[in-house]
């Protein structure tokens, strides 16, 4: 019953990012205002956690952030769509966006040097890797679906343009990867809890930060490059920047991390995925998000 419900609705979505841009946009305003009204257990989430990474901005301003940021998921239906299910050719054709900084990122690929991209999640974030692995040779690491159907088809989306992906414990896949000179993308910006990680702060709270990265940036030699990505009105912005943590220690590295993606997320807190519980490992899952 399960699958043949998921079946209709992979088919109805299909459909609809097949529609024209302009009559997406209506219906994603219309899921966004939808969303909004419904009491979501995410919406609940990402009010939580917009409330206690901006203390020092008021009520008003805050709910504001969240208002717009609930409205903005409506259209991750279709910047997900799109990047799954688009071809190279109608991405091209269709989706306004620029890429700085590829130029020196493509030539640390020509040389065959690994490099850890680091990204943060945004609301459009399959959108930002399809645009990027269209233009540059990338592999990524992904959290299995706890559905085979849609995992299956998170994967084959994804693979549209992606060299590889591999299982976020497959630490094996993606250390071979960077040694042979490939770019891989990197999220460390989640709770996985305390025994993978390290505790630091975020946004002056503390939160448990993966401890993988640096070990695997030592094992392989890797560069390391952040992607922050934004809107600018409806041009999508993917810049690339080559990056330099302090890696005289694991902590030191993670809050340099940290507070390097915290600079980029308050540049645009609207389009940051709010809705996953950052700090249930060090502030206690059902103290704040039960």
């Amino acid at each position: 019953m399960k699958n043949a419900l998921l079946t209709i609705l992979i088919i109805f979505w299909r459909a609809l990012v097949f529609l024209p841009r302009n009559v997406q946009n209506v219906f994603s305003q219309l899921f966004g205002h939808v969303f909004l009204l419904l009491p979501l257990k995410r919406n609940k989430f990402s009010k939580i956690n917009i409330d206690l990474c901006f203390p020092e901005l008021s009520k008003k301003e805050r709910y504001q952030i969240y208002k717009k940021n609930v409205i903005s998921f409506g259209d991750v239906v279709f910047s997900t769509g799109i990047a799954w299910f688009w071809s190279d050719s109608r991405i091209k054709k269709n989706i306004s966006y620029e890429i700085n900084g590829l130029d020196t990122l493509l030539n640390y690929q020509k040389s065959n040097t690994g490099i850890m991209l680091f990204f943060k999640h945004s609301l459009h974030l399959e959108l930002d890797a399809r645009l990027l692995s269209i233009n540059a040779d990338i592999f990524g690491v992904e959290r299995k679906h706890n559905s085979e159907k849609f995992q299956s088809l998170q994967r084959n989306g994804r693979l549209k343009s992606m060299k590889g992906v591999a299982d976020r414990n497959s630490t094996l896949s993606f250390v071979r990867w960077l040694k042979n000179g490939k770019t891989v993308l990197y999220a460390p910006d989640q709770d996985y809890g305390k025994d993978k990680s390290i505790e630091s702060t975020f946004f002056n709270l503390p939160a448990s930060t993966i401890s993988a990265p640096l070990k695997i940036i030592e094992k392989t030699g890797c560069k390391t490059f952040f992607i922050n990505t934004y809107f600018k009105k409806k041009k999508l912005i993917i810049n690339l920047e080559e990056t330099k943590f302090d890696q005289s220690s694991a902590s030191s590295f993670i809050k340099d991390l940290n507070d390097y993606i915290e600079s980029k997320i308050k540049l645009n807190p609207h389009e940051y995925l709010w809705q996953h519980r950052r700090f249930k490992s060090t502030l206690g899952k059902n103290k704040i998000y039960k």
